[in-house]
C-alpha cells in the first residue's frame, strides 16, 4: 500500500482505491461485520501507517511498494461489487446527474437517493483532490493532478462533478508551475473537463485562458503541454459563447504562430480553433491584421493542412474585410491553381475551394480582373466535372461573374451584401471538427 489513507469508519484504503469506489459509486462491506459499510464521509491521509511502510522497507533494504494505478484500482474494485452493481456501467449514472429530461422520464424514490449518493461522492472527490493539489509537496501535487487526468479522461460524470471553481483554480496554478510535469497533466485535465458542453463556458470564465495562452506561446517548455493548451482552446472555442471572449484575452496571435509547430497534433487542434473563433467578426478583422491571410495561403499552396486552411479562408472571403484582404494577398491566383491541380486534396477541399472563390466574386470588378489574369474561366469549367450539384451552381455564378461585358453596370445583390458577415461555410459538412478534441 503506496499511499494509504484513513475514512471515517476508521479503515485504511489505498487512495487509488478509494476513488475507484467512489468513481463506481459502490461502498465496500467491511471485514470485520458484514452489515457495516465504509462510511467515505471523511479522508485523511495515514502517514503513520505510510511512515511505518516505508521505514520497514529501508530495514529489510526492499523498494517500497510502487503506487497501484487507477485503473488497476478500478478492476479490483469491480471484482468485489455484486453482480447485480456490475451490471450497470458507471457512464449511466452520468445520464442520472447530467440529463434532466431522462430524468424527469424514470424519476423515482431510488432515483433521487442515488443521485444523492453520486453528488456527495463527487464532493468528496473535490475536497480530497483540492487537499492534494494544493499541497507543499510537488510530489503531492503530481499524484493528485496525474489521478485527476486518469478520471476526467473516461468518466463523464467525474468531468461534470470535478468542474468546480477550486478545482479550476488549482489547475490555474499548476498550469502557472515552474515544474514541467505538472504544467502538461494540469493542461491535460483541462482538457478532459472542457470535453463536457456544460463546462465549457464555466472554464473560460474561471480566468484560465490567460495561463494556457502563456503555455501555448512556449511559456510551458514542454512541447506536450502546448499540445494540451492548443487543444484546450480548440475544445473551449467550440462555444458560441466563448468565441469572442478567447480572442479578446489574446489566443489568436500563439495559435496563428503554433500553425508553425513542429508537433502535428498542435498545428492540428490551433488550426481548428482558429476555424472556430474566425466564425465571428471581430476574430476576423484581428487575424486579418496579424497576417492571417498570406500564413494560410502559404498552407495552401504547401498542401498541408490545406482543407482546413480552406475553410478559414471561407469565412474570410465571406466578409468584406476578409474579403479585400485576400484579393490584395494573392488568393484568388493561389486557389485557382490549388483547383486546377489533378491531385488538389479531397472532395470536401475542393468544395471549400468553390466557396472560398464564390465569396471572392462578390469582390465586383476587381475579382473579374484577377480571375482572368489567372486564367479561372478554363479551370472552373473542368472543375465542374468533379464537384457537387451545389458547387456547380457556384462556378456557373462565378462564370457570369467574369464573362460579364466591360460596358455593363455590375450588378449588386444587396442582399449578399447586408448579409456579408453570415457565413456559408457553416454549412458545409466537415466530420470531427464540432466534436472537440480527444481526452488525455
Amino acid at each position: 500500500m503506496a499511499d494509504p489513507v484513513i475514512v471515517s469508519s476508521g479503515h485504511t484504503f489505498d487512495r487509488n482505491c478509494l476513488l475507484a469506489c467512489l468513481s463506481l459509486s459502490f461502498q465496500p462491506t467491511l471485514p470485520a461485520a458484514a452489515t457495516a459499510t465504509a462510511d467515505f464521509s471523511t479522508i485523511i491521509p495515514n502517514l503513520a501507517l505510510k511512515s511505518a511502510i516505508l521505514s520497514w522497507c529501508r530495514q529489510h533494504l526492499l523498494e517500497p511498494p510502487p503506487p497501484i494505478d487507477f485503473y488497476s484500482a478500478e478492476e479490483i474494485v469491480r471484482k468485489l461489487m455484486p453482480d447485480n452493481e456490475l451490471t450497470r456501467p458507471p457512464s449511466e449514472v452520468s445520464v442520472s446527474i447530467t440529463s434532466s429530461e431522462e430524468r424527469d422520464r424514470y424519476s423515482s424514490s431510488s432515483d433521487d437517493m442515488e443521485t444523492s449518493i453520486i453528488n456527495d461522492n463527487n464532493h468528496l472527490l473535490e475536497d480530497d483532490f483540492i487537499n492534494r493539489l494544493k499541497s507543499s509537496t510537488m510530489e503531492e501535487q503530481e499524484d493528485a493532478v496525474n489521478s485527476l487526468r486518469r478520471v476526467t479522461r473516461t468518466h463523464e460524470e467525474a468531468r461534470v462533478g470535478l468542474c468546480t471553481p477550486r478545482i479550476l483554480s488549482a489547475l490555474k496554478s499548476l498550469i502557472s508551475s515552474r515544474y514541467s510535469a505538472l504544467r502538461v497533466n494540469a493542461a491535460a485535465a483541462l482538457v478532459n473537463l472542457s470535453l463536457e458542453k456544460q463546462n465549457k463556458v464555466k472554464i473560460v470564465r474561471s480566468g484560465i485562458i490567460p495561463p494556457l495562452i502563456d503555455v501555448l506561446r512556449g511559456g510551458g517548455g514542454a512541447a506536450e503541454a502546448q499540445e494540451h493548451a492548443a487543444g484546450a482552446l480548440f475544445s473551449l472555442s467550440l462555444d458560441d459563447q466563448n468565441k469572442t471572449a478567447i480572442g479578446v484575452l489574446g489566443a489568436l496571435p500563439p495559435l496563428l504562430h503554433a500553425l508553425r509547430s513542429e508537433s502535428e497534433r498542435t498545428r492540428h487542434d490551433s488550426v481548428l480553433a482558429l476555424y472556430h473563433l474566425s466564425l465571428v467578426g471581430s476574430n476576423r478583422v484581428k487575424l486579418i491584421k496579424l497576417g492571417a491571410v498570406q500564413i494560410l495561403l502559404g498552407l495552401v499552396r504547401s498542401g498541408h493542412m490545406a482543407g482546413r486552411a480552406m475553410m478559414i479562408l471561407c469565412n474570410f472571403a465571406n466578409s468584406v474585410e476578409g474579403r479585400a484582404a485576400m484579393l490584395d494577398g494573392g488568393a484568388v491566383e493561389c486557389l485557382v491553381s490549388y483547383l486546377s491541380r489533378g491531385d488538389s486534396g479531397s472532395a470536401s477541399t475542393r468544395e471549400s475551394c468553390v466557396a472560398a472563390i464564390y465569396g471572392l466574386s462578390y469582390g465586383g470588378l476587381r475579382f473579374k480582373g484577377l480571375a482572368k489574369e489567372a486564367g479561372a474561366e478554363k479551370i472552373l469549367t473542368e472543375a465542374e466535372e468533379s464537384v457537387s450539384q451545389r458547387a456547380k451552381e457556384k462556378l456557373k455564378r462565378i462564370s457570369d461573374v467574369i464573362n460579364e461585358e466591360e460596358g455593363e453596370d455590375e450588378e449588386v445583390d444587396w442582399e449578399e451584401l447586408f448579409h456579408s458577415e453570415d457565413d456559408p461555410s457553416r454549412t458545409l459538412s466537415q466530420p470531427g471538427w464540432r466534436n472537440g478534441s480527444n481526452s488525455c
